[in-house]
């Protein structure tokens, strides 16, 4: 007897992303997005057996990391979906497509009312030689796999721009204190977190998804001690002498640079910045290494933005 096509193994070898019917570009290392439910434990009745059932139906967060060739869609998701002002915030069908290396769809995920729940930039290093990837997660109200769909997916993103943007390559401005900004090497990865509640109601098996509050992180970053005059004059008078007040702090401002390092891609505004600790590296007798800093400011806000003529050409 041959082996039919539908009983032979296969490898699934391109992950793609789709937005409201919409081709959004490749992706990588996904994974959720998987229906469960609970399994409840009844009390041991009469008969001495402890009876079991299924509680409500609860769907996995996906999470994903891409690069920079991803549709504008993608883009519009990350500044809206933690917008606390925004009526609509956010929410997004869609499907990640799993493809073979041909580009032909083998099954597709599909989502619908996916509200994000986190979002991470990478951590920066001046001597990373590595492409950088940002990191989703969204939370969806409903899942369904679908293995009949076939067709191949074709992008009209230009993939070659997801090598052309490295760890190594930033500017960091913060607003009241400029200098010394220019000598950081390293910023710690930064991610923005929503959490996300249900809202049950009787005549449904899954409940509707409710944004809540939002989780900013801390702005941390290294650089030689030699050059951190004016951060620790800002935390002698943030921090030790008490002037911790709207009025000292301040603004900031984070470019992710394309290879010419002189292109922007990305940018983080950082809104209302408090310095409130800096601790230099540990020393050791008979060691040479450059002396440096590690500052760490709170941050009550942090907004997103991307160079649409350097993504998608000029409009």
């Amino acid at each position: 007897m041959p082996i039919s096509k539908n009983n032979r193994a296969y490898t699934i070898g391109k992950y793609g992303l789709e937005l409201q019917h919409t081709a959004a570009g490749w992706i990588q290392s996904v994974e959720g997005g998987h229906a469960k439910r609970e399994v409840v434990s009844e009390k041991i009745g009469s008969d001495h057996l402890q009876h079991k059932h299924l509680g409500p139906i609860s769907y996995e967060e996906v999470s994903f990391k891409c690069g920079t060739g991803m549709s504008e869609e993608i883009y519009r998701w990350i500044q809206t979906g933690f917008n606390q002002t925004s009526n609509s915030r956010g929410r997004e069908d869609g499907s990640v497509l799993f493809c073979d290396y041909d580009k032909n769809i083998l099954q597709t995920l599909d989502f619908t009312n996916a509200l994000m729940t986190e979002f991470t930039m990478p951590a920066l290093d001046a001597s990373s030689k590595d492409a950088a990837q940002m990191s989703i997660k969204f939370q969806p109200e409903t899942t369904h796999i679908n293995r009949s769909r076939g067709g191949k997916l074709t992008l009209p993103i230009d993939g070659t721009k997801q090598k052309q943007w490295q760890p190594a390559n930033f500017k960091l401005t913060i607003d009241k204190y400029q200098i010394g900004c220019e000598r950081v090497n390293k910023i710690e990865a930064l991610t923005i977190k929503q959490k996300v509640t249900d809202d049950g109601r009787g005549d449904t098996i899954s409940p509707e998804k409710v944004p809540g509050s939002v989780e900013v992180p801390n702005l941390v970053i290294t650089l030689p001690e030699s050059h951190a005059e004016t951060f620790f004059a800002w935390h002698d008078a943030y921090v030790v002498k008490g002037g911790s007040s709207a009025d000292n702090e301040s603004s900031g401002h984070l470019v992710y640079l394309a290879n010419d390092v002189a292109t922007e891609i990305f940018s983080l505004d950082f809104v209302n910045l408090g310095i409130f600790k800096i601790t230099p590296d540990k020393v050791e007798a008979g060691g040479e290494p450059v002396r440096r800093v590690k500052v760490e400011m709170y941050c009550e806000d942090i907004k997103f933005n991307y160079n649409k003529t350097y993504l998608f050409g000029t409009r």
